[in-house]
């Protein structure tokens, strides 16, 4: 039987493309296509919600879905560490959300090496870039590398003259510099340095399809969750933590 899955975001560059990918995927059926002047209980009767809107938004329908017996995908960005220990919380037993702060099988590599790379040095910095329809800034792949890296060290690094305006803004002791430009879909840069060397671990995402495998794991893998997933990185084989 087909995953009946509701979309919220549906009429942005990532619902459109969710769409898409139900449309093509026999596994799914779109039960539901929710927009800014949508109510929540169009959702009511799908299996999954995949959310890829704001996070302002986000929260009050992840919790809908949950209350009303819907596991949850969401894509949307700024789930910081503290809305994941708050969530983890609200997650009534029995149902699970993955969040996913990028569907792309690169980028989340990407994010696992720079994982390994920063238990060796101690000067980190990111620098990411994205679309200019980007509403937010540093993006949720960004602060998800930038947590990952500390929490796999034995302490946080200490950025040099992280009090100056031009350093970013610092995510777990590593400073973030983002980019908003005309051209960009996304790209992301972790730069290490060390005595005589530098080493960068970089991907970029030159299109919308480097998600697709991601989402298309992700909506599969959810109704079989429970509790909370960060990242598709346990759905890959590869590790990760909540």
């Amino acid at each position: 039987m087909a995953i009946a899955v509701a979309v919220t975001g549906a009429s942005g560059r990532m619902g459109t493309l969710i769409q898409q990918i139900i449309a093509e995927h026999e596994e799914f059926e779109l039960h539901a296509a929710l927009t800014s002047a949508s109510s929540p209980e169009e959702m009511l009767g799908a299996d999954v919600l995949i959310d890829v809107t704001r996070i302002d938004v986000a929260e009050g329908l992840v919790d809908f879905a949950l209350a009303h017996g819907i596991d949850v995908v969401t894509g949307t960005s700024g789930w910081s560490a503290e809305r994941l220990a708050a969530l983890e919380a609200r997650i009534p037993e029995g149902r699970g959300v993955i969040v996913a702060p990028n569907f792309s099988v690169g980028s989340v590599l990407g994010t696992h090496l720079a994982t390994i790379a920063g238990r060796f040095y101690d000067s980190i910095e990111i620098l990411e870039a994205h679309h200019d329809k980007k509403i937010d800034s540093p993006s949720g792949t960004a602060v998800r590398t930038a947590e990952a890296i500390s929490a796999a060290r034995d302490e946080a690094p200490v950025p040099p003259n992280a009090d100056q305006e031009a350093r970013g803004r610092v995510v777990a002791g590593i400073p973030v510099h983002s980019l908003r430009l005309r051209g960009v879909v996304a790209d992301q840069q972790v730069i290490f340095g060390g005595t005589g060397e530098t080493l960068t671990i970089r991907h970029e995402t030159l299109s919308n399809g480097a998600y697709v495998q991601g989402i298309r794991l992700a909506l599969g893998a959810a109704p079989e969750a429970r509790g909370l997933t960060v990242g598709i990185d346990r759905l890959l084989g590869i590790g990760g933590a909540a």
